[in-house]
């Protein structure tokens, strides 16, 4: 009688503690089972907002917020909104910042080598080309050692190539290399060098401070980027020659960095989408620019009444003279200059 009354009871007593056991397991390993929230990253560029740089930096934030579903999530804000324009890169190696997109040639002050990277004559390379031998002819390696020599804790991805720059803005055309002696002058990296040696007294300003330096007469000329940038930063209000040429920028490219303990942290697989965002992003800015650049460079002509002027060869000329100075000496201070 008592067998039969407690072996029914048995499977039920048997069950009940296997369903117990499987809630403490579920709650001494939580992560298995709870779905984890999207991760959030805080971005600045080192472009005013309405600049199409800025947009480049969010372009490249969508496809990755696109590509990854809402799981890595990044909002980018305008230069200044936390940090100075030339303050990226600490700010985003000391994670007060995620994250950020500029251009290598605002480093030049921590690391001259770094300026290699599009601000040089680039050896007969155009951007595009410095964008493959970075990728598979040793720069990928290379600049992660020039970031490690100055303690960068941050992961680059040089992306986005531009086309040749033009030497700049003027109060009258520059006919001759000596038109440059006394010039009041921006530009930055080792451009500085350059027009240094053409006789200019350079200032380095980032891109939201020209327009108002050359306004107050701080600046008789500066260079920026391209048409677009140009146009909407309002250079056409101070300044109605714009000459066309140069070798102090003919192949650079924007860069993504990411502060490199909080990218280290990433899922493998969303490492691998924002890399191929990279690539994406990398041709989309490509074909935007040439259908956004060659506009305004009619715009500027015909509703801005700019005129245009191609640079002389002389000055073409000179500019590769010094800059074959530049680089020996340069090679002689910093020897991973040299390398």
């Amino acid at each position: 009688m008592s067998n039969q009354e407690t072996t029914p009871e048995a499977p039920r007593r048997r069950f009940l503690k296997g369903a117990a056991a499987a809630g403490a397991a579920a709650l001494a390993f939580p992560s298995v089972v709870k779905a984890q929230g999207p991760i959030s990253m805080r971005w600045q560029s080192t472009w005013p907002q309405k600049d199409i740089f800025h947009e480049y930096a969010l372009d490249f934030a969508k496809k990755v917020n696109d590509m990854t579903g809402g799981d890595l999530k990044i909002e980018v804000l305008p230069a200044g909104a936390v940090v100075p324009a030339f303050g990226l890169l600490d700010a985003v190696s000391k994670g007060t910042l995620d994250g950020g997109h500029g251009v290598l040639v605002y480093h030049y002050g921590k690391q001259t080598a770094l300026a290699l990277w599009g601000s040089s004559p680039a050896y007969g390379m155009d951007a595009n080309m410095l964008l493959a031998w970075h990728k598979y002819g040793g720069g990928k390696e290379l600049l992660n050692k020039l970031y490690a020599s100055i303690g960068a804790n941050v992961v680059s991805f040089p992306y986005g190539p531009m086309a040749t720059q033009p030497l700049g803005w003027f109060k009258k055309p520059i006919g001759k290399p000596d038109d440059f002696k006394g010039l009041k002058f921006r530009t930055v990296g080792i451009s500085i060098d350059l027009f240094t040696g053409l006789g200019a007294a350079v200032n380095a300003l980032p891109g939201g401070e020209i327009v108002p330096a050359m306004d107050r007469g701080l600046l008789d000329a500066a260079e920026f980027n391209n048409a677009t940038s140009d146009r909407l930063l309002g250079f056409a209000d101070v300044s109605k020659v714009f000459m066309l040429q140069s070798y102090h920028q003919n192949a650079e490219q924007f860069e993504i960095t990411f502060n490199k303990t909080k990218f280290d942290a990433l899922p493998d697989k969303m490492k691998k989408i924002i890399e191929y965002a990279v690539e994406a992003a990398s041709a989309d800015m490509s074909w935007k620019a040439i259908d956004r650049y060659s506009k305004d460079y009619i715009e500027l002509q015909t509703k801005d009444k700019v005129r245009v002027y191609k640079t002389p060869a002389a000055v073409l000329q000179k500019q590769l003279q010094i800059f074959d100075e530049v680089l020996v000496k340069k090679s002689a201070d910093n020897p991973m200059f040299k390398e």
